[in-house]
């Protein structure tokens, strides 16, 4: 897969995001558009990762979560993560990731305390999954620009489809 400079990528992200705040001028209303230019990243990143990752079926919500921290975010960012504190029923979880790097070179002004610079994370996952049949609900918990040690994802399974196809097999 090809890659380009990760501080390229962290700086044109940077734009983006003070052009938005420019642009719309309401801080709720940037967070909204970067989960929605997440989801739609998120809805086109997935078939790369099914093709290029060579990994199996998931067999339920927890392996998924797994799959994403461990092998997506290794592959598109660079960057290694991991799964923490699931609920009793194995539909809610935490991606935790030490090192992210979208948040390189960047400091929030006070006037952008509400800011979830990284909800575009948020909505990759919301789209990607929800293209296999998997419905979440993805929020920022924890963000490092806002003095946390970690960034982390917190991740709830809103329903999960059996897939269907659009066709019958001929008999």
């Amino acid at each position: 897969m090809e890659t380009i400079n990760s501080e390229i990528f962290t700086l044109t992200y940077g734009s983006i995001v003070r052009q938005l705040i420019t642009d719309l001028e309401d801080i709720e209303e940037v967070n909204k558009q970067l989960e929605m230019m997440g989801y739609n990243i998120g809805i086109r990143l997935i078939d790369e990762f099914l093709a290029k990752s060579k990994t199996t079926k998931c067999v339920d919500f927890r392996d998924t979560a797994d799959k994403v921290a461990r092998v997506g975010f290794r592959m598109f960012l660079s960057a290694s993560a991991a799964v923490s504190n699931w609920n009793a029923d194995n539909t809610a979880c935490n991606v935790v990731l030490e090192d992210n790097p979208l948040v390189d070179f960047v400091e929030l002004p006070e006037n952008c305390s509400n800011l979830k610079y990284c909800n575009v994370l948020c909505g990759v996952i919301r789209g990607a999954l929800e293209m296999v049949n998997i419905r979440v609900e993805c929020t920022v918990a924890k963000d490092t620009l806002k003095g946390d040690d970690a960034t982390e994802l917190h991740l709830k399974l809103l329903s999960q489809e059996a897939e269907s196809y659009p066709f019958k097999d001929d008999d």
